[in-house]
């Protein structure tokens, strides 16, 4: 006799799963948008993006004309020229640090919040399936990340256009870009700062799967970025630094040229893409075998 049947009766095969359940409708991205879209972090961090060109254009009408340090000519010089200008110089100097904030904060803060408000064993038996957790809260995560790095020039190229008019880009070291080419090219450098700013959203990310601390997870991607960007001015590292994010991340100057060159551009785009499907599957792969007890 079976050990099925040793009672007397057979007994009858477990369902799989509850009657209705599909793990591809749980935790839907427009629940968790929702979630992320009303925390206060959100709001200020939005906020800050939003007033930076107002800060900018204050500190040109106080301070005068702006220009370049040490004799080196920079996107700065031509900043009042035009609201292309101003706009594509409102990316420069924040692409280097400020735009790497939002990145560290969606993204390292998008599971180790859950972890330290002691919910997320409860969203898991919801149930809510991890690797569908992970996707959801990653892409919610990169979502927010693209909206922050696109606010910032769109409100200063509509700032700069308000104070400085409406006129072609004007390049630092001779030549101009009529206004709407340099409108597009300026759209392909946000994404390109987006796609180069990736290395930074995995490795928040996969921190926020290993600590039950957010400022540790966002602390730490911030710190490893700096860390990138100081080894980048190590020029006895050669070559050597071809293989670090940090190299490439005003490869997009290229773009803003009358013929522009893509070259770096397709080089920053590789390493970035590279260590950042690296680190993502680390995330996935630490968080699948991850015994969640907050």
């Amino acid at each position: 006799m079976s050990s099925a049947t040793t009672s007397g009766t057979a007994a009858a095969p477990a369902p799989e799963s509850a009657p209705g359940y599909r793990a591809r409708r749980t935790l839907p991205l427009r629940v968790e948008a929702a979630r992320q879209l009303r925390r206060r972090r959100t709001l200020v961090m939005g906020a800050v993006l939003a007033v930076l060109p107002f800060v900018l254009i204050a500190a040109f009408a106080i301070g005068g004309d702006p220009g370049g340090r040490n004799n080196r000519v920079t996107l700065m010089d031509t900043a009042t020229a035009s609201g292309v200008n101003f706009a594509a110089t409102a990316l420069f100097v924040s692409a280097g640090f400020l735009l790497v904030v939002p990145v560290a904060l969606f993204c390292g803060d998008a599971v180790a919040s859950e972890a330290s408000w002691s919910s997320l064993r409860y969203l898991l038996a919801a149930p809510v399936p991890r690797a569908r957790l992970l996707l959801s809260k990653l892409t919610v995560a990169l979502g927010f990340s693209a909206a922050a790095m696109a606010l910032l020039p769109l409100v200063a190229l509509a700032a700069g256009t308000a104070a400085y008019g409406w006129g072609p880009l004007r390049i630092p070291t001779g030549g101009s870009l009529e206004a709407g080419t340099a409108t597009g090219r300026l759209a392909v450098v946000v994404a390109y700062v987006f796609v180069g700013q990736l290395v930074t959203a995995a490795l928040a990310f996969w921190l926020s799967t290993v600590t039950d601390a957010p400022l540790g997870a966002v602390g730490g991607a911030m710190g490893l970025t700096i860390v990138g960007n100081v080894l980048d001015a190590v020029t006895a590292l050669g070559h050597w630094r071809d293989l670090l994010p940090a190299h490439w991340q005003y490869a997009w100057a290229d773009a803003l040229q009358p013929h522009p060159e893509w070259g770096g551009m397709v080089k920053g785009t590789a390493v970035s893409v590279a260590y950042a499907v690296v680190l993502f599957a680390f995330a996935f792969r630490h968080f699948r075998g991850k015994d969640v007890v907050s």
